[in-house]
C-alpha cells in the first residue's frame, strides 16, 4: 500500500512540475525564449563591422591570406605580395598556415599573402627557383622576384622578412 502512495505522489509531482515549466516557458519568461534583435543588442554609439569599415580613419583595413591567382599579383601595385609555396603534407607548412590563419587580423594592411599549391605549381616553382615547400617569394605586380626565403615559422617572422 505504501508503494501505491509513493507512485501516485511521483506522478503528481511530475505532472505539476512539468505543467509549471510549460506555463513559464510559454509566457516568455524563460531565458531560452528571450531573443533580441540586432537592433536591441546594439548599444547607442556602437558600430557594426560594416559601419567601421566605411569609417576609414577609425579602423585599419587588414591585409589578406588567399589562394593564388595570377591576377592577384596586381595587388603589388599598392602593397606587398608574398607567395607562400605550401604543401598539404608538409608539417612545417601546416604549422605556418595555422599560425597565419590564427592571426589574420595581424596581417598588415599593405600585405597580401598568396597560398600557392606546391604540388601543382611546376611553372611557378621553376620561374622562382623554388625547390622545396615552405618557401616564400615576394613579387612585384608584374611577377618579378623581389626576395625569396624560407624559415619563417610564424606570421610575425614572415612580415619581418618583407621588404
Amino acid at each position: 500500500m505504501n508503494t501505491n502512495y509513493i507512485l501516485v505522489g511521483l506522478v503528481v509531482l511530475v505532472i505539476v512540475g512539468g505543467g509549471g515549466y510549460f506555463l513559464t516557458a510559454k509566457s516568455g519568461d524563460s531565458m531560452m525564449e528571450k531573443k533580441e534583435s540586432p537592433e536591441m543588442m546594439k548599444k547607442e554609439g556602437d558600430a557594426t563591422m560594416e559601419e567601421k569599415k566605411t569609417e576609414g580613419d577609425t579602423m585599419m583595413k587588414k591585409g589578406s591570406y588567399e589562394p593564388y591567382a595570377a591576377e592577384k599579383l596586381a595587388k603589388a601595385e599598392t602593397g606587398d605580395v608574398v607567395l607562400f609555396f605550401r604543401a598539404s603534407w608538409c608539417p612545417i607548412c601546416r604549422a605556418v598556415d595555422a599560425d597565419i590563419r590564427a592571426h589574420l587580423s595581424a596581417i598588415p594592411s599593405n600585405l597580401t599573402i598568396l597560398d600557392v599549391d606546391y604540388d601543382n605549381s611546376a611553372a611557378l616553382k621553376q620561374k622562382y627557383g623554388v625547390t622545396y615547400q615552405h618557401t616564400f617569394v615576394q613579387v612585384k605586380s608584374d611577377g618579378t622576384l623581389v626576395k625569396k626565403w624560407s624559415g619563417s615559422p610564424t606570421l610575425a617572422a614572415l612580415v619581418a622578412e618583407v621588404q
